[in-house]
Parts: structure tokens; C-alpha cells; sequence
């Protein structure tokens, strides 16, 4: 059959859609593939046959009259958008012609049993109206805006639009004939361009191949102006319309009930923490999880800025990263469903590198997306597995297939530790709290693991690295006499990071470029760059929240990163973070302005519990629930004056990420926390061994990456190194010689300790013998005893 081909290969430059969303859906059970999103009262991002692979722009209706209207559903109504129950993704959408010319009523899920997305679908119009109705879909398979196949054909008969890119296809079918249709390319040939221009569609363009394309179809309304419209997906065009008819035969109903049944039966299984939004925010992590690789969860469904993004940021936020995994699990085992958290603990295990450590962030897979390590991300595990043990969440059989991983990361923290290549924020190096306290705790909570599994001797050495690390948490952050202390009357205060082998003292005008911004912008002093990590140090139990050192950098915290919105108070991350919409609100793109994040809000309200100011904590977790859209939290949070023409509101959310399944994780653990009056990620062993017991550390540890300069004579000195060796030593210029063979820690580290606190001397020398290489090290090195 002769085909009319589209002209204008290949259209207009593909973006993807905005990244801040009113709502995201899927099925529960394990029978449907397909993840949908809505924004501006329409669906954007399809995902399947996983969760990191987007299929869709968007998809909406067209509304024209043939004459002279013409009116676009996203941008030419009012959207009223809620769910019919609580934490259940059953969408009811309400969206009124700015001119009163009509009314879309909309209810969107997921069929169960299929990989479709169905929209049960009411167009009403004002009297004296004759309006007719489009469907307009812009296909993205396989996380690619260009390239796609579009056309239009038939399944069985059966009148649809399709479209297919690189293993993937789409079908829509609806329960109305379709009319005319038509497949283009966008901004060129496409059903927008041509209804926006002509109020009709006046070209029926068969087939548009390998482009940025998009398909439309009229729909028939002579029989009803109610519809039901599914859009299958599948490897193939005959897959795709199988589920697409299969869902229309089944019906909207018969879907639906089985729907919501399941989701409601997830959601009676929680533990009730009473927040506003727990049981949004529950099921918001449960529909990050990828079906098909168990425990898998995204950050989160959307692009940051997307609609100014193209096919080069194909991996948004849809990927994983461990942080957000550990996160969400402890809000799983919040909320006592421990069958959820376990399986986000199986997920890690399985995609636990080599070294023992994990990926910056990964495909569902567990292949690597971007390469960067972050220390945290290899220490949240170890607590994550902890947390478990306490809440009697993991058997003792399933421990012991996991030890192995767990002293692999225990290797790598103890090999690489306590500098990170990248703080949590991905972007500097150095020595920084956040990173600090939780490779800390981690050692703890691996201490007792290597107890249970008949390691004595590792779980001692894992104590006293802690305890070391602990010691030193102020000699590499704490700052003290600067001119910004002085500006703020205190004594000293913590800093974001010290990327040096130095005492955070001796940076003096040491700068560091910032990352986020341009022409030397983000220069500052490493001295005056406040963050708001040194929370953490209070949170894992490292300091008291008490502690002067913290009082004194929480004035400077709020001085310099709080903002106070119409909906409550929030926190920047550092200072002169550049990662956020510019002072004009357009799209951040490779600079602009960090803005107000509510993750943070919740992590000062668990400062606040821990400090027993449980009035202030109840404000901001009310302020997290009032920065949510739609009972979804957002990333960033605009934090100045509104700028209503680009969808930005003093408090509510940027176009940066929303939902951000980490957000929710924080709000679900607040949630406990002020129920349970104490912090929820607080291990016992920190509590009782920094805070309340004050445990100092005994040892200085000699790295060849660390080779301190002087220890105090009431230390035992620990030289650490990377093969066996017996160590030389001599503490009167090689009159006396005392040679002591390493100890093993069984995790890639040998060791010697050396006691010198019985003897009068002011320095200690000391060179290797390395037994596997059979050879002298040819130097000796010193140490100056004070």
C-alpha cells in the first residue's frame, strides 16, 4: 500500500518534560511493567519495560473546533489533580478550558495484568460548542527523544497508533473510533503544528521515520463523549497492541478494582507513624522499586529541568544510587514492612563492586552510570545491615551469605578511609562530617558484626580505627579564630570539607573552586565554606548536640543557609551552591543557584529531637509536608519571590526532581523519630561509646598516605601498611633496635604497634623489611614525640 511519508526529518531538537511532577502511578503486583507520570494535568514519562527506561515525553488531548480555536490541555486549562484514596495511585484529573469552553475529566492507572496505561476519559463541552478532540503522544522509547519510528496502521483490524525505537514499541488504542490521524515530525509535521495552525487536522501523514516524532488521532465522539484510552507497551508493535486491546477489552473497571485492591492492601500493612503524608510517602518509595530487579530503587522518576534537557542526560534521576537505596530501606523498616527493606538489601549486596565498594550511582543492572566513589555509600550499607539486626529484620542464615560483602566493605573503608574522592553532594574531596560520621558508625556497627561472626581480632582493629578517626574529626573541620568567627562572636565552627593532609586550623586563605559555577564564580575559603553536614555528627551519635562546637556552627548554619518560606523554615547545603534554578529562574544548566532543600528540614528536625526541642521538630516536619505538591516532596524548593510565569513559588517546589524518593525516606523516618521521641538512625554503639562513655582513642596511626609528622608520648604509635613486613624501629639513633613482625587484619592491612611510653626520647625512627619481596624499604623515616 502506497504510504504518505512525513516531511521534515527529524524535527526539532528532542527535550524531555518537565521534571517536577503531580503524581506518578504503577501497579503493585508483579504482572505490569509500566510506570507512568503527571505534570500540568497530563501524563509525561512512560517508563518500561524498567524503571530507568523512559518511553514517553508526554501525552495529552488537543481541543479545536475546525475554525478558529484551538487550546492545548497542559498549557490552556486549569489542573485540579488528587488521588481517590491516601497513598493510593489512582489519579482523578480535572482540567478546565481557561476560556469555559470545555472540561476533561480524567482517571489514570495502570492495568495490572498488562504493560498498559489507561485513561478513563469525560470531555464535556459548553453549550452552543462543536468542538473536536485529539490525542497527541510524543514518543521517547528506550530513553531517546530522536530517532523513534512513528505511524499509522493496524493491529488485527484494529485502528492504531504506533511507534518503535531500538527494541521497544508503543501502541495506542482507544474504546472510540479513531478519526483521522497522522504521524510527524515535531515543530515541523507533527498534529501540534498542524491543529495549532490550521484548527484541524488537515495533514495525514502515514509514517515518520527515525526522528523526534509524535503521533495524533481524532477521536470519534458521534457515540459518547466518554472513552477509555490505553497506550500497550511491549518488545514489538504486536505486543504493544495486544495489551493496549487486552485492557480495553478487560475494561476500565475490572482494572481499577484489582488496582486499588492491591494497594490497599500494601498500605494496610504499615506501621502507623501518623504523619500527614507517611502513606503517600510509602507508597512514593514502593513505586520507585524496579519490578523486574527486586530492591532496585531510582532516586526518581523525572529529570531535573527536563524540558530543557535533551537525549545526553538520558539517565536523569532514574538511576540508583546506594545513599537513596539505605535511605529508602530505613524508612521501609520505619514503617515495619521488613520484607521491602530486605529486598533493598539483597539489591545491594548483589551489586556490591569488586573492591567492596559501590558505584557513585547505576543502572537497575548494577552496571555504573557515572564513576565517582563516596565513602558514605560504602558505610550506609554496613549500618543498613545493623539497623536490620536491631529491628530483628534479618535471619542469622541470610547474614552469613551476606558476611563475605560485609568484609569486603569493611576492607575498602578501613583500605580507603575516612578521605573520600566525593563528599555526599558529588562533588568535592577531602575530609568532610557527613562522610566522617558515617564511615565512623559503620566501624562501629562492623565491630560487632565481625563479633557474631567469630572475628574478635578484626572487630577490635575496627574499634580502635574508629575511635582514632573520632579523635581527629575536629583537627581535619574545626576551625577556630578566623574572621568569620569573630564577625559572629564564636569560637570556631565545622567546615564542608578540607580536601588537605592538614589540620583544618592550617588552610589559612586556602581556596576551592566550587562546582556549579562559571568565570571563577564559586571560588571561596575553605574556611568559610559552612555546610549543613556537621548535622550528622549529632545524628549518628558521634557529638552532643550540646556540644558547643555544634551550637557554635548552627549559628552560622542559620545565619548563612536558612531561609524562611510562608510555609516554614528550610536549609541551603553550603554556602554559594551553585546547583539550582539562576536568579532569573530559568533552568539550571551548568550553573546557577543552589536553592532550599526539605530533605534538609527533616534532617534539622532530627537535630531538634535529639536536642529534646520537640516543638520546633513537630514545625518542620509541617513545613516538609507543606513544601510537598500534590503529597509529593520535592528536591529544591524555590526560595525567594515568586516568579509565576515560570511555575515558581516562594516555598514550593523548582523544576529541579520531585518526587525525590531520599526526601521521602527523611520524612518517613522523621515521622518515627518524633513518635518514638528519639533520632531513628541513631546507633546505640556511637551513643554509648562517644557520647555518653567518651571514649578516647589510644593509638596515632602512620600511613604512607598519612605519614603524621608527631605523636604524643602517652600514644601507642600504629603503623599501618599494604603487605607483611617487619618493622625496625629504635628510639636512640639506631643504638638500640627492636624489629616486631606486622599483624594481619585479614583485610588487605598489616599493622605493628609501637609502645613507647616508658622510654625518654623525642623521636622515633623506624624502616620495613618487606617478606614477600625479600628486600629492605632503603629509607628510614621519623616521628617526633611531644
Amino acid at each position: 500500500m502506497q504510504q504518505q511519508h512525513a516531511p521534515g526529518t527529524p524535527g526539532v531538537t528532542a527535550k524531555w518534560t518537565s521534571g517536577a511532577k503531580s503524581g506518578i502511578g504503577k501497579a503493585i503486583n508483579t504482572s505490569s511493567s509500566v510506570t507512568f507520570t503527571l505534570s500540568h494535568g497530563i501524563l509525561n514519562e512512560i517508563y518500561f519495560p524498567r524503571e530507568d527506561i523512559a518511553c514517553i515525553r508526554d501525552m495529552e488531548f488537543l481541543v479545536a473546533d475546525g475554525k478558529d480555536f484551538f487550546s492545548e490541555e497542559k498549557r490552556h486549562t486549569k489542573h485540579v489533580t488528587k488521588t481517590i484514596k491516601p497513598g493510593v495511585p489512582c489519579y482523578q484529573i480535572i482540567n478546565t478550558c481557561i476560556h469555559k469552553k470545555y472540561q476533561l475529566k480524567k482517571e489514570i492507572i495502570c492495568d495490572p495484568l498488562r504493560n498498559t496505561v489507561l485513561q478513563h476519559v469525560q470531555f464535556k463541552q459548553a453549550k452552543n460548542t462543536s468542538l473536536q478532540l485529539y490525542a497527541l503522544i510524543a514518543p521517547h522509547l528506550n530513553n531517546e527523544g530522536n530517532n523513534n519510528n512513528a505511524w499509522v496502521g493496524e493491529y488485527k483490524g484494529i485502528k492504531m497508533l504506533f511507534a518503535e525505537h531500538k527494541g521497544l514499541a508503543l501502541a495506542v488504542a482507544c474504546s472510540a473510533k479513531w478519526l483521522k490521524c497522522s504521524a510527524g515530525y515535531v515543530g515541523v509535521s507533527d498534529g501540534w503544528t498542524d491543529l495549532n495552525e490550521h484548527k484541524t487536522i488537515t495533514w495525514e501523514y502515514d509514517y515518520a521515520a527515525s526522528g523526534n516524532t509524535a503521533l495524533i488521532g481524532e477521536i470519534d465522539l458521534s457515540e459518547g463523549s466518554e472513552f477509555v484510552l490505553a497506550t500497550g507497551f511491549g518488545i514489538n508493535t504486536a505486543e504493544a497492541a495486544l495489551h493496549a486491546w487486552g485492557s480495553i477489552l478487560e475494561g476500565f473497571e475490572s482494572a481499577k478494582r484489582i488496582y486499588v485492591q492491591s494497594w490497599l492492601q500494601w498500605l494496610q500493612g504499615l506501621y502507623n507513624l501518623k504523619g500527614k503524608i507517611y502513606r503517600e510517602s510509602a507508597a512514593v518509595l514502593r513505586m520507585h522499586e524496579a519490578k523486574a530487579f527486586p530492591g532496585g530503587i531510582i532516586a526518581s522518576l523525572s529529570i531535573p529541568w527536563g524540558s530543557s534537557k535533551d537525549d545526553s542526560h538520558r539517565g536523569g534521576y532514574h538511576v540508583v544510587w546506594p545513599r537513596d537505596l539505605c535511605e529508602t530501606a530505613n524508612g521501609f523498616i520505619a514503617l515495619k514492612v521488613h520484607e521491602d527493606a530486605l529486598r533493598v538489601l539483597n539489591y545491594l549486596m548483589s551489586t556490591q563492586q569488586a573492591d567492596g565498594s559501590w558505584p557513585q550511582n547505576m543502572w537497575l543492572s548494577g552496571m555504573p552510570y557515572w564513576k565517582g566513589i563516596q565513602m558514605d555509600q560504602t558505610a550506609l550499607p554496613i549500618l543498613l545491615i545493623d539497623k536490620c539486626n536491631v529491628h530483628n529484620a534479618i535471619s542469622k542464615e541470610r547474614m552469613g551469605r551476606y558476611w563475605p560483602g560485609i568484609k569486603k566493605a569493611i576492607e575498602f573503608i578501613l583500605l580507603n578511609g575516612p578521605y573520600t574522592q566525593q563528599d555526599r553532594w558529588e562533588e568535592e574531596k577531602g575530609y568532610t562530617p557527613f562522610t566522617l560520621a558515617t564511615q565512623i558508625a559503620a566501624l562501629l556497627a562492623a565491630a560487632k558484626l565481625a563479633e557474631e561472626n567469630d572475628e574478635p581480632a578484626l572487630a577490635t582493629y575496627c574499634l580502635e580505627t574508629a575511635d582514632y578517626w573520632n579523635d581527629n574529626i575536629e583537627y581535619w573541620t574545626y576551625v577556630t579564630n578566623t574572621p568569620l568567627a569573630k564577625q559572629y562572636n564564636i569560637d570556631g565552627y565545622y567546615i564542608r570539607i578540607n580536601p588537605y593532609n592538614i589540620p583544618a586550623n592550617e588552610l589559612g586563605d586556602k581556596t576551592i573552586a566550587l562546582k556549579n559555577h562559571i568565570d571563577g564564580n564559586g571560588k571561596i575559603l575553605l574556611n568559610e565554606l559552612i555546610c549543613v553536614d556537621v548535622l550528622a555528627l549529632v545524628r549518628f551519635g558521634l557529638r552532643a548536640p550540646n556540644d558547643p562546637k555544634i551550637l557554635d556552627t548552627i549559628k552560622l548554619i542559620d545565619a548563612m543557609l536558612k531561609v524562611t518560606t510562608p510555609y516554614g523554615d528550610s536549609w541551603h547545603r553550603y554556602v554559594n551552591d551553585g546547583y539550582g534554578e539562576d536568579t532569573a529562574g530559568n533552568a539550571y544548566n551548568v550553573a546557577g543557584i543552589g536553592r532550599a532543600w526539605p530533605l534538609l528540614t527533616g534532617e534539622r528536625a532530627h537535630y531538634e529531637i535529639a536536642a529534646g526541642n520537640l516543638a520546633y521538630a513537630k514545625e518542620l516536619i509541617q513545613a516538609m509536608e507543606r513544601f510537598s505538591d500534590h503529597s509529593l516532596l520535592p528536591e529544591q524548593i524555590w526560595d525567594t519571590e515568586s516568579i509565576p510565569e515560570k511555575d515558581l513559588y516562594f516555598g514550593k517546589h523548582t523544576g529541579s526532581a520531585i518526587p525525590l524518593t531520599w526526601a521521602h525516606a527523611e520524612y518517613i523516618k522523621l515521622s518515627a523519630s518524633l513518635k518514638n521521641r528519639k533520632v531513628f538512625d541513631m546507633p546505640e554503639a556511637t551513643l554509648q561509646r562517644y557520647i555518653k562513655q567518651k571514649t578516647a582513642s589510644l593509638i596515632t596511626v602512620w600511613r604512607f598516605t598519612n605519614q603524621v609528622a608527631q605523636f604524643r608520648k602517652e600514644k601507642i604509635l600504629r603503623i599501618e601498611l599494604l603487605a607483611e613486613a617487619n618493622v625496625s624501629w629504635t628510639f636512640d639513633n639506631w643504638k638500640t633496635v627492636n624489629v616486631i613482625p606486622t599483624n594481619n587484619t585479614t583485610v588487605g592491612l598489616f599493622y605493628v604497634d609501637i609502645n613507647i611510653q616508658a622510654v625518654e626520647t623525642g623521636k622515633l625512627d623506624f624502616t620495613f623489611f618487606w617478606i614477600g619481596a625479600n628486600r629492605w624499604e632503603g629509607k628510614n623515616f621519623s616521628v617526633t614525640v611531644i
